[in-house]
Formats: structure tokens, sequence, C-alpha cells
């Protein structure tokens, strides 16, 4: 089976006549940065590996894909909040405030920095225009209405976190583009300037104003096309400001080092961690809803901000179905669970509960649909 269930759908897609637009594929790294790629522990005979190797069950996952549940997409337009400019005229007083804009696209303001996290404009998840999973609801805010922000953070190059459109828009933006190892090719290639660009490896960090950003692994991949599998470093952040700490999973499955962050970094005040387009079929890609909770207590989090749900259909659970398993597993656990609608602001110094704005739609438990992932007790952590 192909390593990257993203990269055969959309090697697919191109193959059928996208390859007008080869430009959103985007471009190798080369050169002085080929070789700061090369020089990476995490490189090995050719490519990007995670110290716990990906899992695939082919067979499962061909069955998953054909028998979908029914409310994989939403039937009833989603709940949203329409995000005015006048909002961010100004710092929350409490110092952290995080705007949820749908799937792992986040306005992050702590202390005085603003960040923006695998910002996706774009209609679709797809090299062209016209095909791959529609979003459900258009941007809450446009691009320009934005305030001035100090960094934009990619956790890895898929095409639902690395958007060639939105990248074409905000290239000329006064701000730094903060990404793994690699994808800084992709970023030149479209137009920024490569002075704007910091690439950093597992570990690094970079300061800017009074924030330390940090690069922090995560277990997951990278490609866009079917001949650069894992090309491109996929991570994690942590945000370290004098006053307040957050954590950014970007796409990671579950993994020893998850411990090693917050026992570095830690306690975080929020952990923003991904919970939706999850299978069975392959249990390490993406971290599932329970493993989520557990991963916010291994990092030492205080409050937990469910993401990369109710925006795009990437995987065959209803839709609701992560934010559902999330709220049983957190309770269980005694997490307290942040649940903003898209669009909508929230202050974890002082959101003390959630709401629930989501539809009752049938869904899948964890006894029923477990995402487990393997190789937790392998000692070579990173």
């Amino acid at each position: 089976m192909f390593k990257n269930r993203y990269v055969l759908l959309l090697s697919v897609i191109a193959i059928l006549g996208v390859f007008s637009t080869c430009e959103s594929i985007g471009h190798k790294a080369e050169g002085e940065r080929l070789q700061r790629v090369q020089l990476s522990p995490q490189w090995k005979d050719g490519q990007f590996v995670n110290p716990q190797p990906l899992v695939n069950y082919t067979w499962k996952a061909i069955w998953t894909l054909l028998n979908p549940s029914p409310h994989t997409n939403p039937s009833e337009p989603v709940p949203v909040l329409a995000v005015e400019k006048e909002r961010f005229s100004q710092f929350p007083k409490s110092g952290l405030r995080v705007t949820w804009l749908g799937h792992s696209t986040n306005l992050i303001e702590i202390d005085g920095t603003r960040i923006l996290t695998d910002p996706v404009w774009g209609d679709r998840t797809s090299p062209a225009g016209w095909l791959g999973p529609k979003r459900w609801f258009p941007p809450l805010i446009e691009l320009e209405h934005l305030p001035e922000i100090d960094a934009v953070l990619i956790s890895h190059d898929h095409y639902d976190h690395l958007d060639h459109s939105t990248i074409s828009i905000i290239k000329t933006w006064n701000t730094k583009f903060i990404v793994p190892l690699g994808v800084g090719a992709n970023l030149e290639y479209w137009g920024v300037p490569k002075d704007k660009i910091i690439e950093m490896d597992w570990w690094g960090s970079f300061r800017l104003k009074d924030l330390e950003i940090v690069s922090t692994p995560a277990r997951h991949a990278s490609g866009r096309y079917l001949l650069d599998n894992d090309e491109k470093l996929w991570s994690s952040y942590a945000l370290l400001g004098p006053k307040h700490r957050v954590y950014f999973s970007g796409d990671t499955g579950l993994f020893p080092g998850m411990k090693k962050i917050g026992e570095k970094y830690g306690p975080f005040d929020l952990t923003m961690i991904e919970t939706g387009q999850y299978d069975q079929a392959w249990p390490d890609w993406h971290i599932g809803p329970e493993q989520a909770v557990i991963a916010h207590t291994q990092l030492k989090g205080k409050k937990f901000l469910p993401i990369h749900w109710g925006l795009f259909a990437l995987a065959s659970h209803s839709w609701t179905e992560p934010i559902e398993r999330v709220m049983a597993k957190a309770k269980e656990l005694e997490v307290i669970v942040l649940t903003p609608k898209p669009g909508e602001s929230t202050e974890p110094d002082l959101d003390q509960k959630h709401s629930i704005w989501w539809p009752k739609l049938p869904w899948k438990t964890e006894k029923e649909n477990p995402i487990v992932s393997g190789q937790l007790d392998d000692p070579k952590e990173n």
C-alpha cells in the first residue's frame, strides 16, 4: 500500500488532468536547503522517518472507504460565527485568546503576539480547485480583515494544512513563515521571500518578540504527490510566552515523545490537538479522540481545545463523532474541554465550560471503533 493515503488519492486526481495546476504541487528542496534536510537526525535513506513507523491495513482501509457513515458530511448548515475584524482591535486582557476557524486553522493571540496556524482559505483540499474534499462553510473572515499576524505556523505540507491559494495571497504579509525542514521550498517557489521563511528541525526554536516558538516532534508524514513521500518534515509546536504556554499538534498519532514534550515545556495553559479524520486502518496517522485526550494529560495541559474537525470530510466517520468521543473521554479523565463553534473566540484563563453547538447524530463509541496507535512503549523516543 502507498505510504500516504492522502497522496494516493490526490495523485489519482492529478493523473486525471490537473497538471495545469502543477504549481500547487510545490517544489523539491534543493541546494543548501537540501543539505540541511539531509543533516537532520530524522532523515534516513532518502526520506524523513518516524521513530515509531506508521502502520496501514490495506483491506480494512478499502472496506471503510466503501462503507462510510451516512453522516460523514453535514446535511444542514454547520453553526458558525462570522468573525468581525473589530474583535482584534486590541489584544485580550487575559493575555491568551484563540479563534478557531475550522479544521486546523486558528488565530492564536498569546502575550502580545499573533500566530496563525495552518491557514486554509481555499475551497478544496486538493491540487485542483474543482476536485477533492470541499469545505462545509466559506471562510469566516476575509484574509485582508485579519489583524497583523506576527507568524504563520505550518505543521506539514498536506493540502488541508498547506494551501497554495492562501499562501499566494498572504506571501506579501509582513510576517514570518515558520515551517518544518524542506517545506520552505514550496513557499519560496510560490513567491514567499526567502528571508521571511524560518525552517526548523525538531527541537529547534525561534524567538519572536517575547514568544519562543519551538518545533516539537509529531508522528505523521508528508507529501503532495506520489514521488515526494516524506521528503519534507512534519512538526507540532510549543508556543512559550512570558505568561502563557500553548501546544499545537498539527497532525499526529500518539507516540512516546508526547510525554517528553510535556516534561520539557509543560504545563501548557492550552493544548490544541487534532481529534478528527481517523480510522482503524491507519491508527498511527491520526491520534483519534480518546488518544487526543490522553495526549493532553501527557503534555500536562490545563485546558483542551479539539481541532482538525468541523470543516472537511477526510475520513469515513460521522462528522460529529470526534467531538462526541472527546467529551466522553474528557469526562472520564476529568479534562476541561473548550468547544467554541467555528469563528468563536475562547480565552482559556476565563472560559471554564463547554457549549454543545453541534447536532445530535449517530456515532460510534470508542468501544465500537477503537483508535489505538502502536509502539507506544518503544524506547527510541525523540
